[in-house]
């Protein structure tokens, strides 16, 4: 049963987050139970919030212990006049994981964290902040190129961008959606990256009523924010070059990508493969699965998200033991 608790960032920003087992359980059973030791992060993508994780919560806790947070301005999460930035939000993870060390009473912590979308933004910038982090077991990219925009660097064009922001006018575009209509700019959202609605099969099997509850499900999550917050993070995560930060990473990776995202392509998500096989010691450290789902694949095929998370995490977490 996933339960809140809080932290405060070190700006004053009060973080939420979803935890399996409360802080001070593990705190006072650590010796006794290793398994606490070991930790799933789950980030979740914009305008979204630890609840995207409803259909995994359940089968990841039932090995390891879950956390989730609601990164600032989203979910329970604090807002505040600034902090629209990747940077400040990979300063929160990192608040978060001390917050977690000095809870349970545990500098050993091993963590693999999960980016969706712009957590995984996220997590590629706290690498770049903050290093090599001994409680990183691993890390899991879910669905999201490390560029957005084109980019006349790498010979990054539209096959490898993402598919409907990739420039200043589009960027833009996507900021008068969310300032003048937030909930319409979430309805949006949703069609883009349910794979069953952007791209839809005859072997889809997803009722009327299934995704209309699917879509009330997800915009509810993003009314929760503000549009106009909303409108300058997306400024701020477009522009952002991940790709020379991902070969600093010197733990395994798993990409997972969507094949029919509205998002990105599945080219653009091996990039985040290909750099990160350029890092030290990583030849056989670097793994892909692609899902016939979309942007959302944890929510569309979650057995087979939560079957690929369970087993890369086994394997990090060994190699650190």
């Amino acid at each position: 049963m996933m339960q809140y608790e809080e932290c405060t960032a070190n700006d004053g920003c009060v973080l939420a987050f979803q935890t399996s087992q409360p802080l001070s359980q593990i705190a006072q059973n650590s010796q006794d139970a290793p398994s606490n030791k070991r930790c799933i992060l789950l980030m979740h993508g914009f305008s979204g919030s630890s609840a995207y994780f409803v259909r995994n919560f359940d089968a990841l806790s039932s090995q390891y212990w879950v956390v989730a947070p609601d990164m600032r301005g989203h979910g329970r999460s604090g807002r505040c006049e600034g902090g629209y930035h990747v940077a400040r939000l990979a300063m929160d993870l990192e608040n978060l994981i001390a917050h977690l060390r000095s809870a349970t009473g545990n500098d050993n912590i091993q963590i693999v964290p999960v980016g969706c979308s712009i957590g995984a933004a996220v997590l590629w910038t706290h690498v770049e902040l903050f290093g090599r982090s001994p409680n990183i077991a691993g890390f899991v990219f879910v669905d999201q190129a490390p560029l957005q925009d084109l980019s006349p660097f790498f010979g990054w064009d539209s096959a490898h961008a993402h598919r409907g922001l990739y420039d200043e006018k589009t960027m833009m575009g996507a900021q008068k959606a969310w300032i003048e209509n937030s909930h319409e700019a979430a309805i949006g959202l949703v069609a883009e990256c349910l794979g069953y609605r952007n791209q839809p099969l005859e072997t889809d099997r997803v009722s009327a009523e299934e995704a209309k509850r699917d879509e009330e499900y997800f915009v509810a999550i993003s009314d929760q924010c503000d549009g106009r917050w909303l409108a300058r993070l997306i400024a701020d995560h477009t522009r952002f070059d991940h790709r020379e930060a991902i070969e600093q990473i010197a733990v395994p990776v798993l990409v997972m990508a969507g094949e029919r995202s509205g998002c990105f392509s599945v080219e653009g998500m091996l990039e985040t493969a290909r750099r990160a096989k350029k890092g030290d010691g990583m030849d056989g450290k670097v793994f892909v699965e692609v899902f016939e789902s979309g942007h959302w694949l944890f929510y569309e095929e979650p057995e087979k998200f939560n079957s690929r998370l369970l087993g890369f995490a086994g394997d990090a977490f060994g190699l650190l033991s």
